[in-house]
């Protein structure tokens, strides 16, 4: 059985409005609980405030594999639009180590907010964002581009949201620097409804090999 769940809310950069989706894919059959992020890892009042771009932002070049040491994430990276419903395509869900990114917003490194996001688990398996919730502050974030550079980013917190109640605009607001979201799913799993919760990782980019 397949359970689709939104990533409330809408995309506030170049097609504000648009309401972004996310999926998960559960047969129900077997009881997995992702890992969430510890208590010290959401922002804290002092972080909140915009804060300065670290490095100079790249020019537009489309992201191909994704690597975040600390939870062994290697993956490859496919750029997807919006369905009929102005929701995200679905990533394929035969593949356990596939992120996808919202092709039509900010590449990762270019002025904005990129999004990247990913199964948290499969019918059979886990997936690659399984370990999504065990990163913390500080921790890198790669992006390999198609322009050969890699863009270097650090985790500025690890939020969880009901699914319901997701910050649009610190979320998916327009950014004045570099940044990157990634966001899977987590909490409590209902077969009915799928994952109570959505884990986002919000980071910005620190350089660029």
């Amino acid at each position: 059985m397949r359970h689709r769940f939104l990533v409330a809310g809408g995309y506030a950069l170049a097609m504000a409005g648009v309401a972004l989706g996310g999926w998960l894919v559960h047969d129900g059959t077997v009881t997995r609980h992702p890992p969430l992020p510890s208590a010290a890892q959401p922002f804290t009042a002092a972080e909140e405030p915009a804060r300065p771009a670290a490095v100079s932002p790249l020019t537009r070049s489309e992201p191909r594999r994704l690597r975040i040491p600390a939870i062994s994430v290697d993956a490859p990276l496919t750029g997807l639009g919006l369905d009929a419903n102005g929701h995200l395509k679905e990533p394929p869900a035969d593949n356990d180590n596939l992120v996808a990114w919202y092709k039509d917003g900010a590449t990762p490194g270019e002025t904005g907010t990129a999004i990247l996001y990913g199964h948290v688990d499969l019918p059979d398996s886990t997936a690659v964002f399984w370990k999504l919730g065990k990163l913390r502050k500080g921790e890198p974030v790669q992006v390999q581009r198609d322009d050969d550079k890699v863009a270097l980013f650090t985790i500025d917190a690890i939020e969880v949201y009901p699914r319901n109640r997701i910050p649009n605009s610190k979320v998916y607001g327009v950014a004045n620097r570099p940044e990157l979201r990634l966001i899977t799913c987590g909490g409590s799993y209902s077969r009915s409804t799928g994952y109570e919760s959505n884990v986002v990782v919000f980071a910005h980019l620190t350089g660029v090999t």
